[in-house]
């Protein structure tokens, strides 16, 4: 079963919702962030990204810049820019992007089931980087953020969230700075409620799309909570953590392009003929930009040429991981022709979500990179599948588009 919970939410008194929203804290670093949060007090980069306000030579991981964003929550309490809702409710949650529409529900879910992979995960998380939220959340008492999880579409549920959305005027209706606009409905009926969490009881595990990090320094801190309190009950909202919850059949997931510095001491005609041999037809599409239209299909972009690699049938695995273009890319190019046997850690590649689009690959590779390489994006029935099956994706698999919004909801671990 999946536990779908009301959590009485922190959040932006109506009037403020298109101030406060910002960019979730993972997809900036520290000087965008402060020149996104520029001029306006109210944007939760305060929260999210509080070393925005510490002096930069703070450490962004120091106690002071954490306490810095419970001070933030409090002060927005106080002012009235923020407030908290009377009574437990779920949430509907819509996101539109370029006219298309994902609808989910903004609930807690249990520690208990992220422990007993009812919640499954498909992405190994960097113990500095759980850390830091650690720290956030306890710190600031608060999930301030939600996981972004899914779930195999239930037309039942699909249901009841259209009909409650299309019979109710939304709280908020606010286009963010990125042009994703968020629609919010607060769901305090106790019957709906209760229907809901009926149905999802019967789904059988969610799954983390995007927030890997966010959920084990969620699920740690709720640990933590349990021990400092031995005679806990298990009903308190430390044993519970905030998400977002979306069918799949509403997401879509994006390219997540590589761009490397050099060709591994080759020329461009030697590597050419090398991806000829590891079991790539290799065709050359000219200056225009080219992109794959299938899965097992590459376009890559080297000294101002694109060129179509297509994988031949013996490189492409019957598994499930190692059948994934990212998985085929690195074991076939990255490693064995351009040296690259950890792209977590290896100084040589970086990295480019499909949402800054195929000219940003061709800039890097005309400018600080000398190769690029797009790959047609992994589907959510991929990912569901690498999950069902306790495996972990390849890094930088999967690029989740819209984000989910910031500041529009808080989980209170009091």
């Amino acid at each position: 079963m999946a536990i779908v919970r009301p959590f009485k939410a922190i959040r932006p008194q109506k009037g403020y919702e298109d101030k406060v929203i910002s960019l979730p804290y993972d997809v900036m670093n520290r000087e965008e962030a402060a020149r996104m949060a520029e001029g306006n007090p109210y944007s939760f980069l305060h929260i999210c990204r509080s070393e925005i306000d510490m002096p930069e030579q703070e450490n962004a991981y120091d106690r002071s810049v954490y306490e810095k964003a419970r001070d933030n929550i409090a002060d927005n309490l106080a002012k009235g820019v923020f407030m908290t809702e009377e009574k437990p409710a779920l949430y509907i949650y819509r996101e539109i992007m370029d006219g298309r529409v994902q609808t989910g529900i903004v609930c807690c879910v249990a520690v208990d089931e992220y422990q007993n992979n009812t919640i499954k995960k498909h992405e190994f998380t960097r113990v500095e980087k759980e850390q830091d939220r650690i720290n956030h959340f306890d710190v600031c008492d608060a999930n301030t953020e939600p996981v972004f999880l899914t779930y195999r579409d239930d037309k039942r549920i699909r249901a009841i969230t259209d009909g409650f959305a299309a019979g109710h005027e939304p709280v908020y209706d606010v286009t963010a700075s990125d042009d994703i606009r968020h629609i919010l409905w607060v769901v305090d009926d106790d019957d709906v409620i209760a229907n809901i969490s009926g149905l999802f009881a019967e789904i059988p595990a969610l799954y983390i799309a995007d927030g890997h990090h966010r959920s084990a320094s969620a699920c740690k801190v709720g640990l933590k909570r349990r021990d400092e309190n031995p005679d806990y009950s298990g009903d308190e909202e430390f044993n519970f953590f905030m998400a977002a919850v979306f069918p799949d059949n509403d997401l879509k997931i994006f390219d997540y392009n590589r761009v490397v510095k050099d060709l591994n001491g080759c020329s461009a005609g030697e590597f050419l003929e090398k991806l000829c041999a590891a079991g790539f037809t290799v065709e050359d599409m000219g200056e225009d930009i080219y992109s794959p239209e299938g899965k097992h299909v590459f376009a890559m972009y080297l000294d101002g040429k694109w060129y179509k690699l297509t994988a031949e049938a013996r490189i492409i695995p019957d598994h499930v991981i190692d059948s994934l273009d990212v998985s085929i890319l690195q074991n076939n190019v990255l490693e064995p022709l351009l040296g690259i046997s950890d792209p977590r850690t290896d100084k040589r590649i970086d990295f480019v979500g499909g949402i800054r689009g195929l000219n940003e690959l061709k800039r890097r590779a005309d400018s600080d990179m000398k190769v690029a390489f797009a790959v047609y994006p992994v589907d959510v029935e991929e990912l569901l599948k690498v999950a069902d099956n306790d495996m972990v994706m390849p890094p930088k698999s999967t690029w989740f588009e819209p984000k989910l919004g910031s500041g529009l909801f808080m989980h209170s671990l009091k």
